[in-house]
């Protein structure tokens, strides 16, 4: 194949071959003549399947050893649900890591996604189809950049109902997954949008709890909706468990339900939902060493709001394609699990371009609050045809940037349900 210049075009060239094949050459004169061992032959070793190494940056998971030594696993006192108390979480993981050196590398920026639905079928006809492409689209992310997901559909405290459930899921999450330093949470009725786009953990080193939000409006004006925990990053660690204690004290399984009503009512005007409380948390918090850990992201669509996105989702398209037209390496063809390499190509493209409400960039997650996909009951303020055509515009918006690495487009962000195959210099 020919090298790729910087505008995309292709020029002839059988150098590399010609190394390829010099280099195999040599190598196999040195084991003929000199009758030298394989493993001795530094290219040659590194081509056996059996060379990998767990002390190696990135090595293979051993997913069959786990060896007989005991570990928090094995405490009879040890549960997943709130009614046992967890202390010393922290060296609990860190001594499981120990035991399992082959997760050890690189655990401190490992994602594992969480999200859920309800169990039993949706009552809105249209209902499982959307919950099912959300749900895909969360998964072809995770496919995309290495991260593993659980997607659960039952209550795991059956009076943690509504938006609370999604509290004993993230709990039972961090206990199941030691190896995983962040567990990301998403909503049944989020999409991501930018499948590309990695979040910036550089960022929150000296953060455990992060979520999408406006410091004005929950610190002076006292919004709820000042954020939004449709979409949320908790660090796996004691003081997330903390976090995560305090919060479902303030929910329906609480004896100090009523309390937490009259606080809530009186401080931020709104009956105790689990949106409520994280607000109050943040609040009540920020002056606090406790509350410097959490931090409101406002510089990226942790979680945007459909209504201000789905109708720039079209300009946003053609802009990207055109940034295309002018950097033609990023037109090239490539495999799927190679895409993080072209999106730090795009971000550079966009260096000066913003972020959020009027950005060229793709919005990261777009959150279809309101909607209630699964039961129709949305908000009075917009239609269910509102919902349904929005949903529909950014799970496509989405798809797109994935079926181009199988050579494939949705022609229109409203009909997916027909496909065109692609130019070999696409968009050209």
């Amino acid at each position: 194949m020919g090298a790729l210049t910087q505008n995309g075009s292709r020029k002839p060239s059988n150098r590399p071959s010609v190394i390829f094949a010099g280099v195999v050459t040599t190598s196999l004169f040195l084991w003929t003549f000199f009758k030298l061992p394989l493993d001795s032959i530094p290219f040659l070793s590194r081509m056996k399947p059996d060379s990998c190494k767990c002390n190696q940056s990135d090595p293979a998971f051993n997913l069959r050893f786990d060896p007989p030594i005991s570990t928090f696993y094995d405490d009879p006192t040890f549960g997943y649900t709130f009614h046992t108390p967890i202390k010393d979480w922290d060296q609990k993981r860190t001594a499981w890591l120990e035991l399992h050196p082959t997760f050890f590398p690189k655990s401190h920026e490992r994602v594992f996604l969480v999200t859920s639905s309800k169990s039993t079928p949706c009552e809105s006809p249209t209902g499982d189809h959307y919950l099912l492409r959300t749900y895909r689209n969360k998964v072809d992310y995770c496919r995309i950049h290495g991260y593993d997901i659980f997607y659960n559909n039952v209550l795991f405290d059956p009076k943690m109902t509504r938006g609370w459930g999604k509290l004993p899921t993230v709990r039972a999450a961090m206990l199941a997954h030691p190896e995983a330093e962040w567990i990301w949470w998403l909503d049944e009725d989020t999409v991501i949008t930018d499948m590309e786009f990695k979040i910036p953990f550089h960022k929150y080193n000296d953060y455990n709890f992060i979520v999408h939000g406006w410091p004005n409006e929950v610190y002076v004006k006292k919004s709820w909706v000042g954020l939004n925990d449709g979409s949320f990053l908790i660090r796996n660690c004691q003081w997330s468990l903390d976090l995560l204690d305090m919060w479902v004290d303030m929910g329906p399984r609480s004896p100090n339900l009523d309390m937490w009503t009259k606080v809530l009512l009186d401080e931020f005007k709104h009956e105790p939902t689990d949106q409520t409380a994280l607000a109050y948390l943040f609040w009540k918090n920020q002056h606090e060493s406790f509350g410097k850990k959490m931090l409101l992201e406002e510089g990226y669509y942790l979680e945007g709001y459909w209504i201000e996105i789905v109708d720039t989702l079209e300009d946003i398209s053609e802009k990207n394609l055109e940034i295309e037209k002018t950097e033609g390496i990023l037109r090239r063809r490539h495999a799927e699990k190679v895409s993080e390499a072209y999106a730090l190509l795009r971000d550079s493209s966009l260096e000066n371009a913003g972020n959020e409400f009027g950005s060229l960039r793709r919005p990261f997650v777009t959150h279809f609050a309101g909607c209630q996909p699964c039961n129709g009951e949305h908000n009075p303020l917009f239609t269910g045809e509102d919902c349904r055509n929005g949903m529909t515009k950014a799970l496509s918006f989405a798809d797109n940037q994935v079926l181009r690495n199988y050579g494939f487009v949705q022609r229109s962000l409203l009909d997916p349900s027909v496909v065109s195959s692609i130019s070999f210099d696409y968009p050209p």
